[in-house]
């Protein structure tokens, strides 16, 4: 997978997981990171699928619909590649923490969904519920943020709820903040995400 990584400044500290949205690259939240935790190891994937020339992390079949098939090929590809590059960047697999947008936030909250120690924690910006009718791995211990916008056209207000009920279901510790936005990713979300994370990491 194309990717960027970063050394950190404090080996101790969690790897961030950088996962894009749709259209997106590598670059995007790099910002982000440097907000969230300085001194952490970033790890920066770019989605292995094209839509229309537009980077994503899995199909979908329509907006708002998801390619399950494809989706579940492509969280086990992402889950590997983490596998490999721990050993290749000689990072802790064990500590891990992702930070993903969108389209980026569905593959980070499907890895903690099929996964039970693909990441020790999530911050999902605008996320939607990946699968349903599934059972969770046991995620005691886990801490998640979820950022939502009231007026998110493309993720309603009652997928963030969803998606906190199966997360906290599964015994994650779950913060749902909302903002009174869309879509986009904002300064106050952000703020919340960080305030979080030094909380909780």
């Amino acid at each position: 997978m194309k990717h960027l990584f970063q050394k950190p400044n404090d080996p101790s500290r969690p790897t961030l997981l950088l996962l894009h949205g749709t259209g997106g690259n590598e670059q995007d939240l790099l910002p982000l990171a440097g907000r969230i935790d300085e001194n952490a190891a970033v790890l920066s994937v770019r989605g292995n699928v094209l839509e229309n020339g537009m980077p994503r992390f899995f199909r979908r079949l329509a907006e708002g619909v998801f390619d399950e098939e494809d989706l579940v090929f492509r969280t086990n590809e992402l889950n590997e590649f983490l596998d490999q590059a721990a050993v290749e960047y000689k990072f802790d697999r064990q500590n891990i923490v992702a930070i993903g947008y969108s389209n980026g936030a569905n593959i980070a909250g499907s890895l903690m969904f099929h996964y039970q120690d693909a990441l020790r924690g999530a911050i999902l910006h605008h996320p939607m519920v990946p699968r349903r009718g599934i059972q969770l791995p046991d995620l005691c211990g886990k801490p998640v943020f979820i950022g939502a916008g009231t007026n998110d056209p493309i993720c309603p207000a009652q997928e963030s709820e969803e998606l906190k009920s199966l997360l906290e279901k599964a015994n994650a510790s779950v913060q749902l903040h909302w903002e009174n936005h869309g879509h986009q990713l904002t300064f106050g979300e952000v703020d919340a995400a960080e305030k979080w994370y030094k909380n909780n990491f």
